[in-house]
């Protein structure tokens, strides 16, 4: 990765990375399972060159930020990063990878520098660009990532689509982010560019003027049916591009070193050389616009969150609070060694008010708001806590810690699906600390009581117990008395190396046990309930009994409600039993100091434009099969360590399944380990991931988010940036994988931007799917720069199945649309014979505005044919269920929002005054040669279109205008011909990649990977 980088400022990077990594560069494809797929084993991918650029970037930044710190050397540094760091790391590495697999992305030659797309795709980068560094600038650090990712994948595709490369060009091209630099002129559209090649690899098949020294021309592959590739031009080819059969024939793309998927496979490495250091640029370019505390803050680590009841009662409670945080604050400024700055957040909550959401990441400031607090008014319970819950999880980072002080019931249940979701898709933990006092009337500190006041019983808090079960965290039942020691629970699971050894619930009499390694430094034990008797032994047999005085293994700090055991050193390294009697429910967490923790997320196989693994979002479906991709973090480069397998614990700490891992890889930048179930199992499971050192000793650790298997997914289909004064419309899917049965439907979001938050009520038939919409107002007076958190969670009402989808929305300054709309070809039927007479040709098309001023009109401006306009829902129904626009011009449709007033200047001309075209609904609108363009712009709202033209073979050419609100134009051309040969070498594709043999291999090949013993 590093050879050729003459740049002074990589040196030292290449060196730091090499320091830490000695084995081979594996980017061009999404991500590592790309590579098994494709056979392509040396393949950069996408998601190496992010990780590792990432991770040079951050270790050259830390190295300057602690030079003064002469016992700190790179080796501890990196082991340091800690889990949220490569938490961070993944979320840019998906966004980016997600490019090649979401519909609206996947297929779109502007995110890949496909077909040509040179000025719209730069337009692309620099707009991911900007919002990069607004959302940084406005600390919304998740969606910088997620802005950021999607710029690599298309500045990474630039270097692998383009001649960019076969130029001879040594250097990365700066004028693709920054205008101020020379351009390279791209090729015309009437320019040939390739010649023929009829191999899968293709040596010098670029025209002599696209790789001349001097004046050379600028040109990327076309790919696939649209937009219909021009004679002799350069297609992107491998055998998932379609238009690899059109003169000229063959390609260009250096995806991979397979040429079955890239006829340039012999320039992949240096293709992927200027890709990973224009990534790297790009990184420095970011830092250096915010600034290294600003640049090191978008790899968030967890923060440190307090959601706090502030009604009259709550005094002591506020105050343990103060202390403990006063306490971790002073432990973190003494600790010379934390080398990435943290977050704290404060959200205080009574009834019927919550908010404001105090985030800073001065620990000084957080220490000022945390004194600021005071405990007054209050009355009858319940308060508005899940509101004020739902705030902080929206604002902190993932793998974050939340610890809710109160003594009130929630008062907004309706909140519940909405909290479960996010703490699921930010993998959180919430703790709940809940005092009662049966001395109540006791008390003299002339504050307001609650009415109605008396000693709190657990059934009172069942939503506050299921919400820390799923989350992996602890519902603790104490009193005023006590909070201060119970409260010491927040400074035990705060420390950054913490991980989770063995974590579970039950009842009565219990017995697990949990393994120590070589890995861990200490160990603490939490124990919630009402214990009568606790028996812990040790490796070696050794028994104390608890409570009790301390022994020879633990000390017992024991307040109402909580049971705080910290095991003795020297720690015995093995299996260590504990058994308890106790009365009622009990929650067991047991912690140890250790950097060796894991990462994973489930994930189903995608062979669309580029093969991989694509996350799946939201809860894993029961019964489906389904890859756990698993990845090691905290290991030191001088350690070795391999992962033989996950086990599936139900809710008691049973083990439900066992699921093999393909890999023996010791770092999270080495192939993630993968496992395959071919069934998710129907009832809740965490997970536990074992394996074993360099020595051979066991390694055990536990991940303690309860997962829910359901039958009903929802898949979101588009999500838009959102403009001040604007509506936005978020499309969406949901897929019944149950019984026919109906379901609620719940949308939140925590800005209040939603036009309606009614709970809809929907049936949906067996194994079928249903679309729906929600539309966002965004006010005037929005900050640009601002996420927005919308929420969507579904709801059986005949059984638990339930699932939900988080999606992040971003306010965005509003610019001038200078982008035209755009026309996808989506399915072709074409039988013209030599007697033009005696066939016909038709073509669906999907028009839509890239630009944020929306479709205004249409004109079929050439052509005797007929073009008929229908509304769509989403592209992706269109792209994998053509059939069913063949059979019916009605398509699946939503109910129609109301029409978005229109504030853009247009002229008539464009918009069409033609009286037979008011309707009012876009349904079988007709169009012939001659007609006005027929005003669409009160129906789309930004929508897209579905066009279907159909004519005789004698007239084999057709054009349609498209305008924008903004008057910009597009003309899109179809040609019967062309389109024949597009539908006619799809069928050969289709046929050619699904050929046994391919299967076979593939399929051979990802099932030794899996499950080869060894």
């Amino acid at each position: 990765m590093c050879e050729g980088m003459d740049s002074s400022a990589l040196t030292h990077q290449c060196a730091l990375v090499l320091f830490i990594y000695t084995s081979i560069c594996q980017a061009f494809l999404p991500n590592f399972w790309s590579r098994v797929l494709t056979l392509s084993w040396d393949s950069y991918t996408h998601q190496y060159m992010t990780e590792q650029a990432i991770l040079n970037i951050t270790m050259e930044t830390l190295s300057r930020m602690v030079e003064h710190q002469h016992d700190l050397n790179n080796e501890e540094l990196y082991t340091g990063l800690g889990r949220g760091f490569w938490h961070a790391v993944g979320e840019v590495a998906s966004a980016n990878a997600a490019m090649d697999f979401l519909s609206a992305t996947r297929s779109d030659p502007v995110y890949h520098f496909d077909s040509e797309s040179v000025e719209g795709a730069t337009q692309m980068l620099r707009e991911f660009w900007s919002q990069t560094v607004l959302l940084t600038q406005s600390k919304e650090y998740q969606g910088a990532r997620r802005s950021l990712g999607q710029l690599f994948h298309s500045l990474q595709d630039f270097y692998s689509h383009s001649n960019w490369v076969e130029m001879g060009q040594q250097a990365v091209y700066l004028h693709l982010l920054h205008p101020e630099e020379p351009s390279v002129p791209v090729a015309s559209a009437d320019t040939p560019t390739c010649a023929h090649c009829y191999r899968f690899s293709c040596y010098n098949n670029l025209l002599e003027k696209m790789i001349r020294q001097t004046e050379p021309l600028l040109t990327t592959g076309y790919f696939s049916t649209y937009p219909v590739k021009p004679p002799g031009k350069c297609s992107h080819g491998g055998i998932l591009d379609s238009s690899r059969h059109q003169g000229a024939e063959g390609g260009i793309n250096k995806d991979s070193t397979s040429p079955l998927f890239s006829p340039h496979h012999f320039l992949h490495k240096e293709a992927a050389h200027l890709a990973t250091t224009a990534t790297l640029r790009v990184l420095q370019d970011l830092r250096k616009e915010v600034g290294p505390k600003s640049f090191l803050s978008v790899q968030q680590p967890p923060a440190l969150v307090f959601v706090m009841d502030t009604t009259g009662s709550m005094f002591e409670e506020i105050t343990a609070a103060r202390r403990r945080a006063f306490s971790i604050i002073q432990g973190r400024e003494k600790s010379q060694r934390t080398s990435l700055p943290g977050t704290f957040i404060l959200v205080p909550f009574h009834d019927p008010g919550f908010g404001p959401v105090m985030e800073t990441d001065d620990p000084h400031q957080f220490m000022q708001n945390m004194d600021n607090l005071m405990a007054l008014g209050g009355g009858d319970e319940p308060e508005m806590c899940l509101s004020a819950l739902q705030l902080a999880l929206t604002h902190s980072p993932p793998l974050s810690e939340i610890f809710v002080f109160t003594d009130a019931s929630p008062k907004d249940h309706h909140l519940q699906r909405a909290v479960q979701a996010l703490i699921l898709e930010k993998q959180t933990k919430v703790n709940f600390l809940l005092t009662e006092d049966p001395n109540l009337k006791g008390r003299e500190r002339g504050m307001r009581k609650r009415k109605r006041r008396e000693t709190l019983s657990p059934g009172r808090f069942s939503l506050y117990s299921s919400i820390s079960s799923l989350s992996g965290g602890m519902t603790i039942f104490t009193t005023n008395k006590d909070i201060h020691n119970v409260s010491a629970i927040v400074e035990d699971t705060t420390i950054s190396s913490k991980v989770t050894l063995l974590h579970t619930e039950g009842e009565s009499d219990l017995s697990n046990s949990f393994r120590v390694d070589k890995a861990v430094t200490k160990v603490m034990l939490h124990i919630t309930g009402q214990l009568t008797h606790c028996e812990l032994v040790s490796p070696s047999g050794a028994q104390q009994s608890l409570p009790g005085t301390d022994g020879p293994l633990a000390m017992l700090d024991s307040s109402k409600g909580l049971y705080r055991v910290s095991l003795l050193p020297p720690l015995e390294i093995g299996i260590w039993q504990l058994s308890v009697k106790a009365i009622g429910p009990t929650t067991f967490s047991i912690l140890g100091d250790s950097s060796l923790d894991f990462l994973y997320y489930f994930a189903k196989e995608s062979n669309e434009t580029h093969p991989g693994l694509m996350k799946i979002e939201g809860s894993p479906i029961a019964g489906a099969p389904v890859f756990l991709v698993v990845a090691v973090t905290g290991l030191s480069p001088s350690e070795e360590a391999t992962f033989s397998h996950m086990t599936l614990l139900g809710p008691k700490g049973e083990s439900l399944q066992k699921v093999l891992l393909n890999s023996s890889s010791s770092h999270w930048s080495g192939d993630e380990l993968v496992g395959y179930m071919d069934s998710v199992p129907r009832m809740p499971f965490t997970m536990r991931l074992s394996g074993k050192d360099g020595r051979g000793n066991l390694l055990e650790r536990v991940s303690t988010e309860m997962f829910q298997p359901t039958h009903v997914q929802i898949q979101v289909l588009s999500a838009p940036q959102l403009l001040p004064g604007h509506s936005s419309t978020v499309l969406f899917e949901i897929f019944n994988h149950g019984p026919n049965r109906h379901f609620s439907l719940s949308a939140e979001d925590d800005l209040g931007y939603l036009s309606h938050r009614d709970q809809q009520r929907l049936f949906i038939g067996v194994r079928s799917s249903v679309k729906r919409e929600v539309e966002l107002r965004t006010p005037h007076t929005a900050q640009t720069g601002r996420a927005i958190t919308l929420t969507l969670t579904v709801q059986a009402e005949d059984s638990p199945d339930s699932n939900y989808a988080v999606v992040h929305l971003t306010v965005i300054p509003e610019e001038p649309d200078k982008t035209p709309p755009a026309c996808s070809s989506l399915h072709v039927e074409s039988s013209c014979p030599s007697l033009c007479s005696q066939g016909s040709w038709k073509v669906s098309l999907l028009a839509k505005d890239r630009g944020h001023s929306g479709l205004a009109s249409i004109q079929l401006a050439q052509g005797e044919g007929t073009l008929i306009l229908s509304e769509v829902t989403t592209e992706i129904h269109i792209q994998h269920f053509p059939q069913l626009h063949e059979e019916t011009t009605e398509g699946v449709h939503l109910p129609l929002l109301q029409p978005q007033k229109d504030t853009s200047e247009i002229s008539n001309h464009h918009l069409g005054t033609g009286a037979e075209h008011v309707r009012q609904r876009l349904e079988g609108v007709q169009l012939v040669n001659g007609d006005y363009p027929v005003n669409i712009s009160e129906w789309t709202k930004g929508k897209p279109v579905m066009m279907r033209y159909s004519s005789g073979c004698c007239a084999p050419q057709a054009e349609i205008i498209l305008w924008d609100r903004a008057g910009n134009m597009r003309r899109c051309h179809l040609i019967a011909s062309q389109q024949r040969a597009l539908r006619e070498n799809n069928s050969a594709h289709s046929v050619e990649f699904t050929s046994p043999l391919v299967l076979m291999l593939w399929g051979h090949l990802a099932l030794s990977i899996i499950y080869d013993p060894s």
